[in-house]
């Protein structure tokens, strides 16, 4: 087990490295950054070499690079926004549990209706019920989300003015009138990763369903439900699990057409500004920051799907 670990984070310091170097590298692909943080009709050269000296931008690019990694990121110092002056760490902290919060609703979203409707369209193979719920998975996987989020907020909350159309609801004076801005975003966020857990669930409890222990049981006289529930669904369980956990974390760094729909006051808001706003520090930074919080999360996953499954540790 300790030489799967060495493993994994040897491969996750190298997922690190690589990905900063093409977040940099990037970031250079349009040029000198002098000339998006100077964006001014005329520079004198002293500004401009005040700058380059300031930043490091007369250096060798990978001398930057070096500088930038060594002083900066190993440090938790991304730099200071050009739009409000503030450390980008310090934003990012700031927006970050607006973005938990809207990715811990969509994730609740996606368990309580793939895993039941995967379960359910596989016990109830060739039934309205399986044609339901392969339904619902088309619709989720071919609606885009920035659409679906519009067609929401006009139908709930324009037309029929059962739900609020945008931002997190701080003058929500209950608990339910909270929870009534989540609604929307949350299934617009997650019912594409919905139908995609449902397929996941249907297939692995097909093949279990259909494997011979499951058949031994029922000739033993198994009840149905412990069948399905004992045996079929909890060795069906490791795939959907790992999806699940990849689906989190895809959401707090992923959620930038949702929160750009509803106005949300998150991490992929906090982006998509800084591209509006040419903001690249803020821009570097942010996306820097969903990289590395993807990357250790699949770190954690591969150890815990180790101690699930004992063989992957020997892979």
């Amino acid at each position: 087990m300790k030489k799967f670990i060495i493993r994994r984070f040897i491969f996750l310091i190298v997922s690190v490295l690589a990905a900063t170097l093409i977040v940099f590298s990037l970031s250079r692909f349009q040029g000198d950054p002098r000339n998006v943080m100077l964006n001014v009709g005329y520079v004198s050269p002293e500004q401009w070499e005040a700058w380059g000296d300031a930043f490091h931008l007369d250096k060798p690019v990978i001398v930057q690079y070096l500088i930038w990694i060594g002083k900066g990121v190993f440090q938790g110092d991304f730099g200071t926004s050009l739009k409000t002056s503030k450390p980008v760490l310090e934003m990012v902290l700031d927006f970050a549990p607006a973005s938990l919060q809207l990715g811990l609703s969509a994730t609740l979203f996606v368990l309580i209706t793939g895993i039941p409707l995967g379960v359910l369209s596989a016990v109830k193979r060739g039934t309205i019920w399986d044609v339901i719920g392969r339904t619902f998975a088309v619709f989720g996987q071919a609606l885009p989300p920035f659409w679906l989020g519009i067609m929401l907020i006009l139908i709930f909350a324009v037309n029929l003015d059962w739900l609020p159309s945008g931002t997190r609801g701080h003058d929500a004076t209950s608990w339910y009138g909270r929870i009534q801005y989540f609604i929307m975003p949350a299934v617009t966020l997650g019912w594409l990763a919905s139908a995609g857990l449902m397929r996941l669930v249907r297939s692995s409890m097909l093949e279990v369903l259909d494997s011979e222990y499951i058949k031994l049981a029922r000739s033993k006289g198994v009840g149905a439900n412990a069948v399905i529930w004992k045996h079929a669904f909890k060795n069906s369980l490791i795939p959907p699990l790992t999806f699940s956990a990849l689906i989190l974390v895809g959401f707090i760094g992923g959620t930038v057409v949702t929160e750009t729909v509803f106005a949300w006051p998150g991490l992929g808001q906090m982006t998509y500004t800084s591209i509006i706003n040419n903001d690249f520090p803020l821009m570097t930074g942010a996306v820097l920051v969903f990289t590395l919080v993807y990357v250790f999360a699949i770190f954690i996953i591969d150890i815990l799907y180790a101690f699930i499954d004992p063989r992957i540790r020997y892979s």
